[in-house]
């Protein structure tokens, strides 16, 4: 009986143990989301793991649609992982009822987290900059710029989105390749390596820009093209003209360009880091860090 008694109290202990080691792990969850794809990142005890899922623009996403996506795509790589915080980063959350969505959203899926929604511009001021100034630069689907004081964006210039702005981003640059194909700008070469590599035509470009419920996400398909194009004058031309605008449209507008690095995080800055270079040179401007994507320069952060 005695010794019934005391395997009994030991289960009870480490019960106990256990359910107070639970209570220990600290499990952040961290979104760097876009409108393409969103990537994910799971830190417990200084561990991580990454995953990805579809993109998320409020703009182009009704709230039943993003809670959908994340219940079937999300939901189950976090199964049994008790989070704690959440910091999510995203396209279109400049607008206040955008943020009050998402964070409405993430609640409901992670109901004991704190969560923090804020704009993938600041994603990437942290992720670049850490504590220190800069102007930090997007380039990916589409385009974005801020000054970066060390804490917080100080000065952003709006990007507009694909339809009047987002000058240098995948979006912009890919509606230039489709306007030259379509106009038949393009030499022989490069209208014959189109036409082998995306078999498509007039008709389906239009309906599938005008119709299509990401168009941005279609358009910035193309800039593709670009990069497997390299040399070509004609490629060239394009990628120098768009990228320049950004600089003209964009970080010409801040006087502490000449002041501090220029940072730029992005699929489109990552595959054209020669040509930002290049603009860097001749503008007289310093060139900072260079990324693919801001996670993991966020995952440093967050630590």
């Amino acid at each position: 009986m005695l010794n019934f008694n005391i395997r009994f109290i030991t289960l009870q202990i480490k019960i106990i143990i256990y359910n107070l080691y639970k209570k220990l792990i600290m499990a952040t969850l961290i979104a760097d989301c876009g409108a393409t794809k969103c990537e994910w990142c799971l830190l417990i005890n200084g561990k991580k793991k990454t995953f990805f899922t579809q993109g998320i623009s409020p703009y182009f996403l009704s709230n039943e649609a993003i809670t959908a996506l994340l219940q079937k795509e999300l939901v189950p790589k976090i199964k049994n992982t008790t989070i704690q915080k959440i910091f999510f980063y995203g396209t279109g959350l400049g607008n206040p009822a955008h943020v009050k969505s998402i964070k409405h959203i993430l609640k409901k899926l992670c109901s004991k987290a704190w969560v923090e929604v804020n704009t993938d511009m600041l994603a990437a001021a942290r992720a670049m900059c850490g504590n220190a100034n800069g102007i930090v630069c997007i380039l990916g689907t589409g385009s974005n710029s801020c000054f970066y004081n060390g804490k917080k964006i100080v000065k952003n210039n709006p990007s507009l989105g694909y339809i009047l702005g987002d000058e240098g981003s995948g979006a912009y640059l890919g509606k230039k390749v489709l306007q030259y194909y379509l106009y038949q700008t393009f030499d022989e070469e490069l209208m014959n390596s189109f036409n082998k590599t995306y078999a498509t035509d007039k008709a389906s470009i239009i309906n599938s820009v005008y119709k299509n419920p990401t168009p941005n996400k279609y358009l910035a398909s193309f800039a593709k093209f670009l990069s497997e194009n390299r040399g070509h004058y004609m490629i060239e031309n394009i990628i120098e003209d768009g990228l320049n605008d950004f600089f003209i449209h964009h970080i010409y507008k801040y006087r502490e360009s000449w002041l501090y690095p220029i940072h730029f995080t992005g699929s489109i800055a990552f595959a054209f880091k020669n040509v930002l270079k290049d603009l860097c040179n001749s503008f007289e401007l310093e060139l900072g860090n260079v990324a693919k994507n801001p996670m993991p320069g966020l995952i440093q952060y967050h630590q």
